[in-house]
């Protein structure tokens, strides 16, 4: 079964190291980098979660009591949900421009209006949680927005902690689809 999520990486894997953007239809939106082991595996413990809340939910329904089979069932389609978010979320990158997804909220910016998108060494979250350390960060900026932005990916993120060269690749990329586009 083709999984999109990986296949969208794959082009990046496999390029060779002289082409810019290995990728034929520039027009899609996709993700420059595979998802990191730390987003995948609390995907996986959600879905878990969520297997084992269906389970009580029928149990409860052949209990006899159909409002709390129906409670857990709409809980367990909030996890499953939840999940399915959290394998979402990142930076993804198409012609039209550069896109944030975030758990609530997804943000998406015109090249047109990107000024500089380079990685820098800074204190960078681990995780996402308050706990900062140091490292290094995909840092951006926006022209019609001065002031700081949000790094777009980290060192120490859910998809790049421990996978420097991933890191190395996923900002290149993404410094190349700016550099292709900011021309334009």
């Amino acid at each position: 079964m083709p999984l999109p999520f990986l296949t969208a990486a794959r082009a990046y894997d496999e390029a060779p190291a002289n082409t810019t953007l290995p990728v034929n239809d520039r027009e899609r939106w996709r993700r420059p980098y595979r998802l990191g082991p730390w987003r995948v595996g609390v995907a996986a413990l959600l879905l878990l979660l969520a297997s084992y809340v269906l389970a009580a939910a029928v149990i409860i329904m052949l209990a006899g009591t159909l409002s709390g089979a129906t409670s857990c069932s709409v809980l367990a389609l909030l996890i499953i949900g939840s999940a399915l978010r959290l394998l979402r979320m990142g930076v993804w990158v198409s012609a039209r421009g550069l896109r944030r997804v975030g758990f609530l909220v997804t943000r998406t910016v015109g090249w047109h209006q990107i000024t500089f998108v380079r990685s820098a060494q800074q204190p960078v979250r681990w995780l996402g949680l308050p706990r900062t350390v140091q490292g290094e960060a995909l840092i951006w900026a926006r022209a019609d927005r001065p002031g700081e932005q949000p790094p777009l990916l980290t060192t120490h993120d859910s998809d790049f902690l421990g996978r420097w060269d991933a890191f190395d690749r996923a900002s290149d990329a993404v410094a190349a689809w700016a550099a292709e586009y900011q021309r334009h």
